[in-house]
């Protein structure tokens, strides 16, 4: 009875060394074919610590047979960088393309750092051996064009391409293209602006790429700028006419209203002078009526008899006549002028 349990045991033990060998045994004799060193049993331990053997057992074929010599780049390292969620197979691609390059010298401690900043590490790298062209302004954004005013006040409406380079020390940390858009932005409107004429900028379009590429707008990007070139370039408006136009209209209100304010005063100051007039009326008005009195009181104390009265009124019937003649001789020339004319 005993014989039959330890049989089924050992029976069993070995089934199940059976399917973990045929479950394995493809990628251990990978690496053991590629020279990629993985072990069975590093093998079994991944399936414990729940890491995709395949991808780890693939990069490290891939890593190996490409000749990668960096001695940080173990299959313990490819673990970590697997559990710490970065894409194994994307920075091995990586560093394959950094060496296939020749010019560019990226370790796998940075590509994986890279990686986990959670950058495209094979884009960076492709875009470090073939430059990526960046329209500024970019495609499908508010504006379709830079737009800057020259000093003579006429309007440019212009459109560049900027040729940038990946920068894989600055990568991780640097600013993105976004950045990139607004110096190059930045600075095209900067040198439109300290142009003297529009035509001087659309004689010599070059100048604006010399002015911008001068400031050194890569600094602390994620980018190198290899060029930068002037696509487009139109007139746009005449800002400065319209500005003087539009100072010009403020200055017609400012002197409107100065001119009403005068108006007002002026009619101010004729009214009172017309209250003054009938002020000074009235005063006549009294004064004549206080005559009548004054005569009442000369016939009581003799001072005028009927005789002086009666001159008075001769006087004053006469002073009338004259008058009236006179406006009556006045009217009649005035009435022959045009007839003799």
């Amino acid at each position: 009875m005993l014989g039959l349990v330890l049989a089924a045991l050992a029976f069993g033990l070995l089934l199940i060394f059976f399917f973990v060998f045929a479950r394995y045994f493809g990628l251990w004799i990978q690496s053991q074919l590629t020279r990629a060193d993985i072990s069975f049993f590093n093998l079994l331990g991944m399936t414990f610590r729940k890491v995709n053997t395949r991808a780890i057992v693939r990069s490290k074929i891939m890593a190996t047979q490409a000749g990668l010599s960096d001695p940080e780049m173990t299959s313990e390292a490819l673990e970590a960088h697997y559990l710490a969620g970065g894409n194994v197979q994307q920075v091995i691609r990586a560093l394959i393309a950094a060496k296939k390059a020749k010019t560019i010298s990226l370790t796998f401690r940075e590509a994986s750092a890279i990686d986990l900043a959670g950058r495209d590490v094979l884009e960076a790298v492709k875009t470090s051996v073939y430059p990526k062209v960046i329209d500024c302004p970019p495609r499908g954004s508010a504006k379709p064009s830079l737009d800057a005013v020259a000093k003579d006040g006429i309007q440019l409406k212009v459109k560049a391409r900027v040729t940038v380079r990946a920068n894989l020390q600055q990568l991780i940390g640097g600013a993105t293209e976004e950045t990139i858009i607004a110096r190059v932005g930045e600075g095209i409107v900067s040198a439109i602006g300290s142009a003297a004429s529009h035509k001087a900028v659309l004689e010599n379009p070059d100048v604006i790429s010399k002015a911008v590429l001068a400031k050194r707008l890569d600094s602390q990007t994620a980018f190198e700028i290899v060029s930068i070139d002037i696509a487009d370039i139109d007139v746009g408006a005449n800002i400065g006419a319209r500005l003087q136009a539009d100072q010009a209209e403020a200055d017609t209100q400012v002197a409107r209203a100065r001119a009403e304010g005068k108006r007002a005063k002026a009619v101010a100051v004729e009214q009172e002078n017309q209250a003054k007039i009938q002020e000074s009326k009235a005063q006549v008005v009294l004064a004549q009526a206080a005559v009548p009195r004054a005569m009442a009181e000369a016939f009581r104390s003799g001072n005028l008899t009927i005789l002086d009265y009666y001159k008075l009124q001769n006087v004053n019937a006469d002073t009338e006549m004259r008058r009236s003649l006179a406006i009556s001789a006045t009217e009649a020339a005035e009435a022959r002028e045009p007839q003799g004319s």
